[in-house]
């Protein structure tokens, strides 16, 4: 027998449960804007090009660029659209970029717990150390925002074997760290149900532009092929859930952002046949569903997750 983490059973696509979103419509589909703020010096961070020995100047001021430029226009573009989004925050931005968080909390976008910092890695951390850090981050966006995060996703993605437990246990509903399904997921933790919204790792700047070298044009492709694929394939009638993961300091460069506008512009258009929200809305449709709807939803998770 393989070690298996325990957190859900296996549950195929085909012979699913069908339900529907808001509406009737059978796509929902979600903007994960990632706010991150990075230490000077030491620390981890994405590279645009390969780092020198610290302080690594040019990746530094390449991701600061997204804090104090492509973010406002990432904003202007939303409000342009009319496009909610789900704000994945790194709670220094608090300190650092005041006015940023505070213009996505004037569209009423939701905050979702995105760590302290995307300086490190919560996955190495001994146990109360990584309590500690949900603590911090989810402490500051209650006292900023007047209510405490429901998601979480974890700085990298990063988790030990008790992340689930202790974001239970912190109060948190729903985690986007699992990307192993279309549709949202009941997982299992010691501190009772806790959603796994799906969260891309392919439709994700970081991996296309960063990783694979991809330009803004073929990450634009690739945002309408998935959109355009999940409206045919959700023709069978399981509901799918499409999150696009942005990072301002690689969307928010001019050139990218030209062609995520195209791509963003043609899923704007069919707002009458897709439910365009946030994840934490998402969370609530599902927690509201008849017991049994969702894998891995028994009677009391569901009760106690709504």
């Amino acid at each position: 027998m393989l070690p298996t983490h325990g957190r859900y059973d296996y549950a195929a696509w085909r012979g699913r449960t069908p339900y529907a979103w808001p509406n009737g419509a059978k796509l929902a589909v979600y903007l994960g804007v990632n706010l991150e703020h990075f230490a000077f010096g030491e620390g981890l961070g994405a590279e645009l090009a390969p780092g020198g020995p610290q302080p690594d100047v040019l990746n530094f001021a390449w991701r600061d660029y997204g804090n104090r430029v492509g973010a406002w226009r990432l904003l202007d573009l939303l409000d342009e659209l009319q496009l909610p989004a789900t704000v994945l925050l790194n709670s220094a931005m608090y300190d650092y970029a005041p006015s940023l968080v505070a213009a996505h909390r004037a569209r009423g976008d939701e905050m979702a717990g995105h760590g302290r910092t995307n300086s490190e890695r919560q996955s190495v951390l001994p146990e109360a150390e990584e309590r500690r850090l949900i603590a911090e981050s989810t402490a500051a966006i209650a006292l900023h925002e007047g209510r405490a995060p429901r998601g979480w996703l974890s700085p990298w993605i990063a988790e030990s074997r008790e992340t689930p437990d202790l974001l239970a246990e912190a109060g948190y509903t729903y985690t986007l760290n699992w990307c192993a399904d279309d549709a949202p997921v009941w997982m299992r933790t010691r501190g009772g149900p806790l959603l796994a919204v799906p969260y891309p790792q392919e439709v994700n700047d970081i991996p296309a532009v960063v990783a694979r070298k991809d330009g803004g044009d073929a990450f634009a492709r690739m945002i309408l092929d998935d959109f355009e694929e999940r409206l045919r394939q959700t023709a069978d009638g399981l509901p799918q859930v499409m999150g696009i993961a942005l990072h301002p300091y690689i969307v928010g460069q001019p050139h990218r952002l030209r062609h995520l506008r195209r791509a963003l512009a043609a899923i704007a258009r069919e707002r009458a046949r897709v439910w365009i929200t946030t994840a934490g809305a998402v969370f609530d449709h599902v927690a509201a569903l008849p017991a049994g709807t969702v894998p891995g939803c028994p009677r009391a998770a569901r009760e106690q997750a709504a």
